[in-house]
Formats: C-alpha cells, sequence, structure tokens
C-alpha cells in the first residue's frame, strides 16, 4: 500500500462514524511501521478518545518510528480529553501526514507547529478534498456559527409534493422513505412547521431496521398552535423545541414546558430564520435536516440560510395548478437573483429519484 491508500483506509473509518460523533468531527487514524499497518482508530463519540489515542493504543511500542496518516490535524489543546499532539510526540512517532488542519482556533495549526517543533516531520494535504467533504458540516459550524442546513424535498415528477387535495402520503416509494431516516441519523436536529404536526402528527425519530440516533425536533410554531396531544409532546423519544414568537403567550407556553418540552421564544414576532438557527447553534446543534412544507421551505430560500439540498424524485404526475410545490412564500421574482445549485449526486432509490445539490 502507498500513501494515498493508507490515507484512504483511514477516511474510510472516519465515515463509518457519520452520525455519531457531533458536535466533534468525524477522525480516522491509521498507524504504520514498516510497510506494515500496526495500528488503526476512530474518533467514536464526543467525550471519548480520539482516533489517534486508539491507534497508538493498538500498536503499543512498535508506534516508535512509525508513521501516522490522520484526516485532520491533532489537537492540541486540553478539552474533554488531553492533548492528541502531545500523544503523537511522546510516542516516538517519526513522521505524520494529515489530510486537513483544523479550523478550531483552539487548534489552526498549533498541532502540526507543536509536532514539527518536536522534530517530527509533518506532511499536510493529503487527500485534503476528501478530508474536507468528510467534515464539511464541522467545518461550517466552527467557522460560521451556524448549523449546517439540509432541505429536504419529496415531489412528483411535475414537482408538487402533494394533490390539489391536499393528500401527500406517499409520493415516493418506501425505499426512499427508508433512505430519509438514514439522513435523519446523520443531523443532530430535524426542523419542521407546526401545520405539518397538526396534519400529520409525525414522530420525527429515526427508524432504521439497526436502529439509529434520534435527532433533536425543532417545531417552528409563532403562536404556539401545537397540539398538546401530538406525538412529539409526549412520546419523550427525543428532545423537542418548540421555536415561537415574542407575542406566543407564557400560559400556553407552560402547558409544554410542564412535558418537558423546550420553549425557544425569539424577540421578533414573526419566526426569523437566521435568528433561529444562531439560537440553535449555541445549543451545540452543527446541522438541521429541514422537512418542512412549502411555506417552511420558503422561508429557508428567502434567506439563504441552507447548505444543501436533498430531492427524491417519483415517477408520478399529479398536475393541479393549485397543487403545492416543495418551495412556497413570495419566490424569487427575477432569474439573476436565483440560487444556483451544484448537482453533488444522482442516485436511484427504488423507483424514485435522490438529487443531492449543493449552493454554487
Amino acid at each position: 500500500m502507498n500513501d494515498v491508500e493508507y490515507m484512504a483506509l483511514a477516511i474510510n473509518l472516519a465515515k463509518a462514524t457519520t452520525g455519531q460523533t457531533s458536535p466533534n468531527p468525524h477522525v480516522g487514524a491509521v498507524l504504520v511501521k514498516e510497510n506494515q499497518i500496526v495500528g488503526i482508530g476512530a474518533h467514536l463519540k464526543a467525550g471519548e478518545p480520539h482516533a489517534e489515542v486508539h491507534a497508538i493504543r493498538m500498536a503499543g511500542e512498535k508506534a516508535g518510528n512509525a508513521t501516522l496518516y490522520v484526516t485532520l490535524e491533532p489537537c492540541s489543546h486540553f478539552g474533554k480529553t488531553p492533548p492528541c499532539s502531545n500523544l503523537v510526540i511522546e510516542s516516538g512517532i517519526k513522521k505524520v501526514f494529515v489530510a486537513s488542519t483544523d479550523p478550531n482556533p483552539l487548534v489552526g495549526g498549533t498541532g502540526i507547529r507543536k509536532m514539527r517543533e518536536a522534530g517530527i516531520e509533518v506532511e499536510v494535504g493529503l487527500m485534503e478534498a476528501e478530508a474536507t467533504e468528510l467534515n464539511k458540516v464541522f467545518f461550517h459550524y466552527i467557522n460560521r456559527g451556524l448549523p449546517f442546513v439540509t432541505l429536504k424535498s419529496a415531489i412528483s415528477l411535475d414537482g408538487k409534493i402533494a394533490t390539489a387535495a391536499g393528500e401527500s402520503q406517499w409520493i415516493t416509494s418506501e425505499e426512499a422513505r427508508k433512505d430519509v431516516h438514514h439522513f435523519r441519523h446523520t443531523h443532530d436536529a430535524i426542523l419542521v412547521g407546526v401545520n405539518t404536526v397538526i396534519k400529520d402528527n409525525p414522530s420525527l425519530t429515526t427508524r432504521l431496521e439497526a436502529g439509529g440516533k434520534n435527532p433533536v425536533r425543532v417545531i417552528l410554531d409563532t403562536s404556539l398552535r401545537t397540539p398538546v396531544d401530538s406525538r412529539v409532546i409526549n412520546d419523550t423519544l427525543a428532545q423537542t423545541i418548540i421555536v415561537t414568537g415574542a407575542d406566543a403567550e407564557p400560559a400556553t407556553a407552560k402547558q409544554f414546558t410542564d412535558r418537558g418540552i423546550e420553549i425557544l421564544t425569539l424577540e421578533t414576532s414573526k419566526i426569523m430564520i437566521p435568528d433561529m438557527l444562531t439560537k440553535l447553534a449555541e445549543r451545540g446543534i452543527t446541522s438541521v435536516y429541514v422537512e418542512g412544507g412549502a411555506e417552511v421551505h420558503g422561508s429557508f430560500l428567502t434567506e439563504r440560510a441552507f447548505q444543501q439540498v436533498i430531492t427524491y424524485i417519483a415517477p408520478k404526475l399529479l398536475g393541479g395548478k393549485s397543487a403545492p410545490s416543495s418551495f412556497g412564500g413570495e419566490g424569487i421574482a427575477h432569474l439573476e437573483d436565483t440560487v444556483s445549485l451544484e448537482i453533488i449526486e444522482v442516485k436511484q432509490i427504488g423507483q424514485d429519484i435522490r438529487i443531492i445539490a449543493e449552493p454554487v
């Protein structure tokens, strides 16, 4: 194996932890000595040992004079765990390949500098693009102080999310609906509007055959119309946050707080998407999966407050000028003001097509 193959292995180890390390990044590490892998590791959960620690522990004495391949710069500060850069130095590792530097201001190149000052040869940038893609949620959260937002839609071939009579279950196939639960598992929070709760009474949980992480449930509800007997209020399967406006009645809010629901009251009577995202980020939420209706999606589009769009297209035609599309609101008046997207992936899921796109 060569350097690229060892780093590719480290990246694959990190990918396997998708959905379980937040608010920390995904990190993989491979330790090699005399053309043999002597240690591997991945960061499994926030607060637990980092990838480098697992690899070095596995290698034991063989870590001396070995080469370390790690997807993200080893940390240099005391957090919930000791600095990994110190452990790398103490272990006698002679060379380190770092795929990408850490944008966290607590690290920001200091881990690399400490290792170099200790006489370790450090090369930065091997498979950097792949490593950056792996941690795009973490990088966005650290650099912008906001969650990474994904807008998800399920539409017919003619772009409708429901019939003219309002029927929407189910436009897409069972396979596509199962695929949605994978993305719920990999996001910190799932967000809908109050109308979705009133109409569908959803659980908004992750239902994968092998289990999965339930995201925090966020309900946009300006005047606290969420039914007190709805599943998201009573099932205790996941934390629920209701985001409301400044004019919401305190007595009504108490009905929810008495049931353990957090009420996040904004300073404006109308819910402003940027303010809401800032408040979620302050709670350590690094990513939000938006499964709202047309009006919710339209609000995020108006604010340009999203980093990814996932659309499932079913081979069905619904027609009807009054049938809703996936993005409502006032819309964009001029083509020059549209949000240009780059298609990242096109994949068939059952009989449907899944398209993943990101703003250019």
